[in-house]
This record gives C-alpha cells, structure tokens and sequence, in this order.
C-alpha cells in the first residue's frame, strides 16, 4: 500500500507523535532529553514552526506545532530525528533505527481543540501514572504555559492568548483547565485523528482540509487496528 501523503498547511497547527522503534525507550539519561529540546529548538528557528506544546515521554514524543510554510514540519522532524539518533548512537555505542519509520500527524481544528490538545498532550505522565499532576514531570511544556516558567521553546497560540489579558491571567486561565478531566469523546477524537493521521476536528473542519488540499482525504488503514497504534 504506497504511503499515505503528509497533510501539511501553513499557519495551521498539528499534533506529531513519534515513537521508538517497537515501542523501545528513546531517551535514556536527563542529558538525553536536554539535548533533544536543543535539537527541537534548533529546527524550530532554522524551519519556521512555532511550538505550543510537548510533552517527552520515555519512548515517544508528543508536539503541538505550527508551521509557517508547507514543508517546516517534514524538515523540522527530519532534522531532530537525524541529529538526535546520530547523539544516541554515539553516546551509548549503538547503530540501528531509534525511531518508527514515520511520525504520526493531524492537523488540529485550533477553534475547538488547540487547548485540549495541548492539555492531552501534557496529562500524559500522569494518565501514564508517572506523576500524580503534569506538574511534577520535567519534560512537558505544562510549568511554562500554566505558571510561565521561562521557556524559549514555547511560542503561545491566539488561542492561548485569548484565555486572558496578561500573562498571569492567561496562566490562571489555562491551570483552571486541568481542574477538569478530558471528555471522553474529545479524547477519542485526538486518538483517532492521530492514529489514521486525520484532521482532529468534525465533518466541517475535514471539508475545509479538503478544500485547502484541493483532494479527498480518508481513512490510510482499514480493518482491526494494529497493536502498534491500539495506545496513544
């Protein structure tokens, strides 16, 4: 089955998970992780994408980012995951694939979903029972979008900026949202688009993808899911 394309616009923002190869671990170290964020940085400045979210997990990555021109995405990965396997390798005298072939990715109906996106994203060390609040993990963007630790990564959306008029506001605003847990039929709308790499949105918002991309857009894998993307 040839490869499904990448949908990619510009200025609008999407969610990216890429794992480890068979699900092994990626990061290794907190040297490991810092280096990563390095990379990430790098490529953001260097290709034109703004970062909204992340969160580094053990053996996979989640990033909410915008791109600025159509391709910032695809160097974006290309360039972190080149510089960051050449580090591994070399640090812990290994050769071989750290990562799965290719990233997940969904374009992310900003209206509806940017923010619970973006709390999906950092709640995932404690829904992978690492942490009992985002809070207390290192490696997520939560500390800086919710209590404004300094971050030169993070570049907010308008849609973050609308939560308030000032900074501390904004704050107040976005850490009242983890008060709440995530509905259910939102959460299974990210998995889903992100699993099949679709629009995280309704009918309406895949119409508009559509439109844009001038083509159809469907469903790449049909059957049972695979035991690969069964968790998100």
């Amino acid at each position: 089955m040839p490869r499904k394309p990448r949908m990619y616009l510009p200025d609008m923002p999407c969610h990216i998970i890429q794992r480890g190869n068979n699900r092994d671990a990626t990061f290794f170290a907190e040297h490991d992780y810092q280096f990563y964020l390095e990379c990430l940085y790098d490529a953001s400045i260097k290709y034109g994408v703004s970062i909204h979210a992340y969160v580094l997990m053990t053996n996979h990555v989640h990033l909410l980012m915008t791109p600025h021109e159509k391709n910032s995405i695809s160097l974006l990965m290309q360039s972190v995951g080149r510089r960051y396997v050449q580090y591994v390798n070399r640090e812990y005298r290994r050769t071989g694939t750290l990562w799965e072939s290719r990233h997940k990715a969904s374009l992310v109906d900003a209206d509806n979903y940017l923010l619970v996106c973006s709390r999906y994203i950092e709640l995932n060390p404690v829904n992978a029972n690492m942490v009992g609040h985002p809070s207390e993990y290192r490696w997520s963007s939560y500390m800086c979008n919710s209590h404004g630790k300094a971050s030169r990564l993070i570049t907010p959306h308008s849609i973050y900026n609308s939560l308030g008029s000032s900074d501390v506001s904004r704050q107040k605003a976005y850490t009242l949202l983890f008060k709440y847990c995530l509905d259910v039929n939102d959460v299974k709308v990210i998995r889903n688009a992100v699993r099949f790499s679709m629009p995280t949105g309704d009918n309406h918002f895949q119409q508009q993808i559509e439109k844009a991309l001038k083509r159809k857009i469907g469903h790449a894998y049909h059957g049972r899911p695979r035991i690969s993307d069964v968790s998100l």
